[in-house]
């Protein structure tokens, strides 16, 4: 691989890298199962009391 072919792929690798950080990201941001009991807990209680009256 001479000089010049090289440099080229390691330029196209960190433009590549560069742009995947400033690209909008497709998956939601990751929530432990702990975390999502922490938050159906309080709905969970709201919606229960309407229920019984």
């Amino acid at each position: 691989m001479n000089r010049q072919k090289k440099l080229k792929q390691l330029f196209k690798a960190k433009a590549k890298k560069a742009s995947a950080k400033l690209a909008p990201k497709s998956k939601d941001k990751y929530i432990s199962k702990a975390e999502r009991e922490k938050l159906a807990a309080p709905a969970a209680e709201d919606s229960s009391p309407s229920q019984e009256s």
